[in-house]
């Protein structure tokens, strides 16, 4: 029998203990509600009307993140310029700021104390309490998961396709459509998925922006407040299940190790 190398087991030992304390606490709060609990959930307006805002704000930011984080990723792939370090590490700000801080900055904005604020306001548009101010603060936390991943997609697309095209008459735009984005494709949803999941997942920004309407993490949270684990957990789980779908999505479209990637 061969003998197992005492580094092997050691990293053996810590997958087990990795996995197991991800996955031990989410089983047990899976297990805990009945599925009476969670039939009664479900069954419960409010909560569909939480899941569904998170589930549709969510998606608005991963649009929006397309639409503006599409060109940008595109310009941090190809283009070389100064300052493009310091650029590429606010884009990843987001990731690393406590998210109320992040709420704070955002209404800081928003208030009638600033020239934004007062223009939106003029404008009719209303961020505190709003679901604009659900998607702005959504997209805020989103976006650098979409502009990183798509960045490294078209990084992974040999440049010499595009200057063949470009070689042969196309314009940048012609060439980006008809060339690079149907490479990219693979690596454009997989961004919009993740910039999706994080989205579903933000609470700390959110509740300071906009309480209300409120979305299923904020729920999560009041209800375990008001009542306790037993009226919070049946949420949580179908939150989780929304996440399972969504990872589920991005390992089925994000290619094996050693296939080309678009």
């Amino acid at each position: 029998m061969r003998r197992l190398d005492p580094f092997h087991a050691v990293a053996a030992a810590c997958t087990l203990l990795v996995v197991a304390f991800i996955v031990v606490p989410l089983v047990e709060m899976i297990r805990q509600p009945t599925a009476a609990d969670l039939k009664a959930s479900i069954l419960d307006a409010d909560v569909r009307r939480a899941i569904w805002l998170s589930i549709s704000t969510s998606g608005s930011a991963a649009l929006i993140s397309f639409i503006f984080g599409t060109p940008f990723a595109y310009l941090l792939a190809r283009r070389d310029f100064p300052g493009k370090r310091l650029v590429e590490s606010i884009v990843d700000l987001p990731i690393m700021i406590p998210h109320p801080v992040i709420g704070i900055a955002i209404l800081s904005l928003a208030g009638r104390q600033h020239w934004i604020g007062r223009l939106a306001a003029d404008l009719g548009v209303r961020v505190m309490g709003s679901v604009t101010g659900i998607v702005i603060v959504l997209t805020f936390v989103g976006l650098p998961f979409y502009i990183n991943t798509v960045k490294n997609g078209i990084e992974a697309i040999p440049q010499r396709l595009e200057n063949v095209s470009r070689s042969l008459g196309a314009t940048a735009f012609g060439t980006f459509w008809r060339v690079t984005f149907p490479l990219a494709w693979r690596s454009v949803v997989v961004g919009m998925i993740l910039c999706t999941a994080r989205a579903v997942s933000e609470f700390g920004a959110v509740v300071i922006v906009a309480y209300h309407p409120m979305i299923a993490p904020v729920m999560i949270y009041e209800r375990f407040t008001a009542y306790g684990l037993r009226y919070s957990q049946p949420v949580a789980v179908w939150l989780i299940g929304v996440c399972l779908v969504l990872f589920f999505l991005l390992r089925w479209l994000n290619p094996p190790a050693g296939r080309t990637r678009a």
